[in-house]
């Protein structure tokens, strides 16, 4: 960093400004992702995701970029502080300090400074409970849309790419709530036989055989393509159970309302 020698009074704000973007990370969607899985990954969240990428729907569909996170270059102008720049991008004075190696909330007259991806407000979700199968029982968990990626979606351009195109087939809206093999004394074999402790990535749903015949291949809403593999005690209705690989993630899942679209 460059430093100017200035005279200046305690409490003093400085310098003018211009916004550009610097850089960003990005990452290339492929077939079975979904923004939840994505946001998890990168420890980010559903909704910096869809901010950062202007989407307005929970889909993303395969081949398509998105950018993790997105820097910005600040050029203070005359009269700026870093309490009021932070203020202007959702930020903290703190976190200005920290991306910009500074050693006070001092700051000058065409200095740069870096800011991350702007940041969103969001509610933290109530713990759910879980019954003795790790199921997450209904609790009042606030819910987080996750956009996931459309079948066969055919891409020619990026704005093809982004087009909200819904998968075809009969659509139930259910409620979801999600269980894990990884638990003590789970066999981990679902009622069709399929042995999720040999796949705990597999995409498998439980389901009322009355509401959703087993072996049915559906698209969930934030989950993704899954087979129906599973039923369970509680699972009557309008209800699915969908298999995530571990307990924490069953608990980030939470209870939500999804809508279901059967596929085959």
């Amino acid at each position: 960093m460059n430093k100017k020698v200035v005279a200046f009074a305690i409490g003093l704000s400085i310098v003018g400004t211009a916004t550009t973007t610097a850089s960003a990370e990005e990452y290339q969607v492929v077939k079975g992702d979904s923004l939840w899985e994505i946001a998890q990954e990168y420890e980010s969240s559903v909704d910096e995701l869809k901010e950062i990428n202007e989407l307005e729907k929970d889909m993303i569909f395969p081949g398509q970029t998105l950018q993790i996170d997105k820097e910005i270059v600040y050029i203070v102008k005359k009269g700026d502080s870093l309490s009021e720049i932070a203020s202007e991008h959702n930020v903290e004075v703190d976190e200005l300090i920290e991306w910009n190696s500074l050693s006070s909330d001092l700051i000058l007259i065409d200095q740069e400074l870096r800011i991350q991806s702007v940041k969103q407000v969001v509610n933290e979700p109530q713990t759910a409970s879980a019954e003795t199968t790790e199921t997450v029982e209904e609790s009042e968990v606030e819910e987080t849309p996750v956009a996931v990626e459309a079948e066969e979606v055919e891409e020619t351009t990026t704005s093809e790419a982004n087009a909200s195109e819904n998968p075809a087939g009969e659509t139930i809206t259910v409620t979801a709530t999600a269980y894990t093999a990884e638990c003590t004394g789970c066999s981990g074999i679902t009622a069709t036989g399929i042995n999720l402790n040999e796949d705990r990535n597999k995409k498998v749903i439980a389901v009322d055989p009355s509401v959703i015949p087993l072996g049915t291949r559906v698209y969930v809403e934030g989950y993704g393509e899954a087979i129906a593999g599973d039923t369970g005690g509680a699972i009557k209705g309008s209800k699915i159970d969908i298999h995530v690989p571990t307990k924490d993630e069953a608990f980030q899942w939470g209870v939500r309302t999804v809508d279901v679209t059967i596929l085959d």
